[in-house]
């Protein structure tokens, strides 16, 4: 058995999955294809699908038409070891999307990602509840996360 997110866009797929791949390491455009068949979204080869890997992990996309559009329900995490990663992938990301608070964005194609520090759950879940507490008010202050702040207010 296989698990694998499948994302579908209106259209752009094709594109979306490309240019993710250019920003995440470990990442490539495996495959992309067009349904041979009529579907309710078009006429054959009108479906494009694309089978990507983004950070070592399967991904499918396609472009099949307006249906659902993304939004907060799902997401994707990039945990970050730098800051220079988080300003990178975070920049890249939110490039013609929207930046939102709390490490959140919104990138062009809709599709929303939480970038963030690697130590952050780690400070979130210590047993001190006043330390995890600073730092959770401190992210709440904060659009792009900042590494050197969190761990300052987790130092009290």
């Amino acid at each position: 058995m296989k698990l694998f997110p499948s994302l579908w866009y209106i259209d752009k797929a094709e594109e979306a999955a490309r240019f993710y791949c250019s920003v995440l390491p470990d990442s490539r455009i495996d495959d992309v294809w067009t349904l041979a068949a009529e579907s309710p979204s078009g006429p054959s080869g009108s479906v494009v699908l694309v089978e990507f890997t983004l950070m070592g992990m399967a991904f499918t996309a396609m472009s099949a038409g307006p249906l659902d559009p993304f939004n907060h329900a799902v997401s994707f995490t990039v945990e970050c070891d730098t800051q220079d990663e988080i300003d990178r992938v975070w920049n890249a990301l939110g490039e013609g999307g929207s930046y939102e608070p709390c490490g959140w964005l919104k990138d062009r194609y809709g599709l929303s990602w939480q970038i963030a520090p690697r130590m952050l759950p780690k400070a979130m879940k210590d047993p001190d509840r006043v330390r995890a507490g600073r730092v959770a008010k401190a992210m709440m202050t904060m659009g792009k996360l900042d590494i050197a702040k969190l761990q300052a207010a987790y130092d009290g």
